[in-house]
């Protein structure tokens, strides 16, 4: 499925108490001789007791319900020969958060990519970034990392937590997804993180980011929530200037920087549950980072694995835009109607394509798939990628009736998924 010409449309007390005392004035009278008697000791003490016993019921009734609450931080001291206390230790609980983090960082791995240049051919550091150890098998060890990480490398390393280094063999990566799978030799890899399920989130919850980021802070953690659990995201997979792909992600603000691109996103049980891929890098734009499912990238990985690579699922037709042409344009050439103000047209059906074999025709203006509004070609092509069964309902209007037909879809390369 190409893209035709599609132009780039992508742009986003003292509180205080005035308490007024007020005054009085005493009458002015004749002087006169006045006797000052002593008063008893009794007259001079009760008052003085009375308001005692007040204060001690006001300030218990205050106090009381905080007696009960405990510290949260204790310490323990010693006394000098002078009497001057020394602390010596603070009992301060681990919080799930550090519990978390020891239990995942071990399995988290910087990767490094080496590209020959200049005339030398020499292959010299050309980036840095992440990656996560999610398995063990058969004496390798398996990395999930980003594309964008190992991209155009001719020779790439992984640095885990101790410090030891080993040669990385690319198995395969997907632009789309922006994943990667690495293999390594299993006999020093330290930890294999566990695996979550990102379909649990919830927005608030609290992730930790693991990974290497600026290439310079190998083992750096990052706190925050989950802003969204599923935020969809344009990204650009052929690098051509145009978004042509929603990524559905996560949504964090736990800070991702470069280099912490292919790291681990964690829950507070020390669970893998996104692969953390971006970020918003604007002056104006803080705390809004992006991470790849973990139930997204899963079925991907496995298939890297496998085959090397991601079998993308296509109709076979060149699409344009409603909004690309004129309303006169759609309603005498196309026959659109006028309430149809949005879909993405079939400008041309391939041959022995998957929307061929349904019947598809140029013209012919595709409104939803799986009960799902296109309203641009990115629309289209995010659910067909996300599409497991094979097969798609494709809602189109044709000469201005509306028609459905089930498309059973094949790859790129014009093979049955």
């Amino acid at each position: 499925m190409e893209r035709n010409d599609r132009p780039n449309e992508q742009n986003r007390h003292e509180d205080w108490l005035d308490t007024e005392l007020g005054s009085s004035k005493r009458a002015t009278e004749p002087p006169q001789a006045e006797q000052v008697t002593r008063p008893s000791f009794m007259s001079r003490m009760f008052p003085g007791f009375i308001g005692g016993v007040a204060g001690a019921l006001l300030t218990g009734a205050i106090a009381l319900p905080f007696i009960d609450q405990a510290p949260d931080v204790t310490s323990n001291t010693n006394v000098t020969p002078d009497g001057t206390p020394v602390q010596t230790s603070s009992n301060i609980k681990d919080t799930s958060v550090t519990n978390a983090v020891a239990v995942a960082q071990p399995a988290v791995v910087t990767v490094n990519n080496f590209a020959a240049s200049g005339f030398s051919n020499e292959a010299v550091e050309a980036g840095v970034g992440s990656g996560v150890i999610y398995k063990k098998e058969n004496g390798s060890a398996y990395i999930v990392t980003n594309h964008h990480v190992v991209n155009g490398a001719d020779r790439l390393t992984v640095t885990f937590n101790d410090g030891s280094t080993a040669e990385a063999k690319l198995m395969g990566s997907d632009a789309t997804y922006d994943l990667a799978v690495l293999e390594v030799d299993a006999d020093n890899v330290p930890s294999v993180i566990k695996i979550g399920k990102s379909s649990e989130l919830k927005p608030g919850q609290t992730v930790i980011a693991i990974g290497n980021p600026l290439g310079q802070f190998e083992n750096s953690v990052t706190r925050g929530i989950v802003s969204s659990t599923s935020r969809l995201v344009p990204v650009d997979t052929d690098e051509n200037g145009q978004a042509d792909f929603n990524a559905e992600v996560i949504q964090t603000d736990a800070a991702i920087n470069p280099g912490n691109s292919g790291g681990a996103l964690i829950n507070e049980s020390g669970q893998l549950i996104g692969i953390n891929s971006m970020k918003i890098a604007t002056d104006s734009v803080e705390g809004v980072g992006f991470s790849i499912p973990v139930d997204i990238a899963l079925p991907l990985i496995n298939q890297i694995e496998q085959t090397g690579e991601v079998n993308h699922p296509s109709l076979g037709v060149s699409l344009r835009d409603v909004n690309e042409f004129p309303p006169g344009y759609l309603t005498e050439q196309i026959k659109l109607p006028e309430s149809v103000t949005a879909g993405t047209i079939i400008v041309d059906v391939q041959a022995n394509s998957s929307a061929a074999a349904a019947g598809l025709e140029a013209r012919d203006v595709i409104v939803k798939i799986n009960d799902q509004p296109v309203s641009s070609f990115i629309d289209l092509r995010s659910e067909l990628i996300r599409d497991t069964d094979g097969v798609v309902m494709i809602e189109y209007v044709r000469d201005g009736k509306t028609e459905t037909v089930d498309v059973e879809i094949q790859n790129a390369n014009g093979d049955a998924l």
